[in-house]
């Protein structure tokens, strides 16, 4: 049997666990709430710049760095796309914030993935959408709501991440969402909480190690990615949007494509589900990942930044790393460095 062929069966079964996690975004969840609508419609899966007015960028103090590269790509203003706000001290939810309007709400609305396997997808078993970027949206849910299940899952594709922010759809956006310059013109963001970077994912027999070896080749990156950006830039290859990754991995598993290049947490995950597919090659991009937040949202970002601070002195992010990343990527890392100054 080709590996091809052999690959077919598992295609079929993918397809059928996204058509379930679709058709699920219709039903209530046990603990959650999921918002429907167009967005949801589409169940889909994934992988900048504002006026720091005068304020430098300070390094929390201590964290350990676990590579932030990108950290050293200036937006303009004198500041790293990374560079956020100072949370000032532990979050707190003071009378007319933005936070005491989602507690009056009853209920923090996230948008999501719901297929991104280790960091956004609906377990199959009990209908919950979980991973290690749902981790960090429950506990922004449990610092302002004191329940970390108060939640409104917004399913989402890649290309709706700014989107659902600019139309106030949505509270937060936690879906391996990389920082960059361009985005803050249009969003504002948390300070990086997952450090990725872009690889490959290709047969287990193929001889491809690298981009170098991928001229000729047809490879698919989702659509309204930074991943697809990237890909355009690479000579000699056909790139292949998809609307989402599941899409990409659906294309590879029929042969239509040749490899699938994206955040290694993703192709982790993909990896995981296929026995005939590798990741392979240095990371070629930095992508650090944010929580998104509405434009002008200074108080959220703070908060924000505040939780992300206390899940890793707390011990919760090595501990969520471990659940969701370790099998697939090893030990845990350092947590990221937080980068401040911005005032969003």
């Amino acid at each position: 049997m080709s590996t091809r062929a052999a690959r077919r069966p598992i295609a079929a079964a993918l397809v059928a666990l996204a058509l379930v996690g679709t058709t699920a975004a219709c039903a209530p969840q046990p603990t959650t709430q999921l918002l429907t609508g167009a967005a949801a419609a589409g169940s889909a899966q994934q992988s900048e710049q504002d006026t720091a007015q005068g304020a430098a960028p300070r390094a929390a103090t201590g964290g350990t760095t676990s590579g932030t590269a990108t950290a050293a790509a200036d937006c303009g203003d004198g500041l790293p796309a990374v560079a956020s706000a100072d949370p000032d001290g532990s979050p707190e939810v003071t009378s007319g914030s933005t936070m005491a309007d989602i507690r009056e709400r009853g209920a923090l609305r996230v948008g999501v993935s719901a297929d991104t396997l280790l960091m956004g997808s609906r377990n199959p078993f009990n209908g919950d959408i979980e991973g290690f970027d749902i981790d960090v949206a429950r506990q922004i849910a449990d610092a302002i709501l004191g329940d970390p299940d108060k939640i409104q899952f917004r399913v989402i594709t890649s290309g709706d991440r700014e989107t659902v922010l600019e139309d106030g759809d949505v509270d937060v956006v936690t879906r391996a969402f990389t920082i960059n310059c361009d985005r803050w013109e249009n969003i504002a963001f948390s300070a990086e909480y997952y450090h990725a970077g872009q690889k490959l994912l290709v047969p287990s027999t193929s001889d491809v190690e690298s981009i170098d070896d991928l001229d000729g080749q047809r490879v698919c990156a989702p659509e309204g990615t930074t991943t697809l950006e990237r890909l355009a830039e690479w000579k000699g290859v056909e790139a292949v949007p998809a609307a989402t990754h599941t899409t990409c991995l659906v294309l590879f598993q029929q042969g239509a494509v040749d490899a699938i290049t994206g955040d290694d947490t993703v192709l982790a995950g993909f990896a995981a589900q296929d026995p005939y597919a590798k990741v392979v090659g240095d990371a070629v991009s930095d992508e650090p990942y944010g929580v998104g937040i509405p434009a002008g949202q200074a108080d959220m970002v703070r908060f924000v930044n505040g939780v992300l601070e206390d899940m890793v002195s707390s011990g919760q992010w090595e501990k969520s790393y471990d659940r969701w990343l370790g099998d697939a990527l090893g030990s845990a890392p350092d947590a990221p460095e937080p980068v401040y100054g911005r005032t969003p």
